[in-house]
């Protein structure tokens, strides 16, 4: 991968809806370059899917999200993958991560209310084979997600001047 692919995945990743034209403006490219590299990128699998970040809270829809820690016993000759599949599998979750620590895995999962977060875990994460245990901690408040500060309150810092 060239310094020009980093460069370009560096402008998408901050914004997705950024045109060819500009990037190739912003990189004294040709558009044609541009899109080819794009292109080569997303056929790589190094661009997976292009998204769009949602303030939930400043819409009418309730979500819950959940942070889930999962402690499992890893499968012979498997390891963890085969378990992180079907924990992948579901449509409830958002990600699945291996960690190191205390767990084995953090799993973000969203549902419509808590009830369904926790009939998902104790329905369907919990009954896993090789899981041991979960620990579900419910997110209250999203403060800053993939680098967005939400509902940011930059005050004024200056000094009040009073006669």
């Amino acid at each position: 991968m060239c310094k020009t692919d980093l460069e370009i995945i560096d402008i998408l990743e901050n914004n997705s809806r950024i045109r060819p034209e500009q990037i190739a403006a912003m990189l004294d490219l040709e558009v044609a370059e541009v899109e080819n590299r794009i292109k080569a990128l997303e056929e790589e699998g190094i661009i997976t899917k292009y998204l769009t970040l949602i303030n939930w809270e400043k819409t009418c829809q309730e979500t819950v999200s959940a942070l889930i820690e999962v402690k499992v016993t890893p499968q012979r000759g498997a390891g963890f993958d085969k378990i992180a599949e079907r924990i992948y599998r579901f449509p409830e979750v958002k990600a699945v991560y291996l960690m190191s620590g205390g767990y084995d895995f953090s799993v973000l999962i969203e549902g419509n209310n808590m009830k369904e977060v926790a009939l998902f875990v104790g329905t369907k994460l919990a009954t896993i084979e090789d899981v041991q245990s979960t620990a579900t901690h419910f997110v209250l408040k999203r403060y800053k997600q993939e680098g967005v500060i939400f509902d940011d309150k930059e005050q004024d810092r200056r000094l009040v001047i009073s006669p």
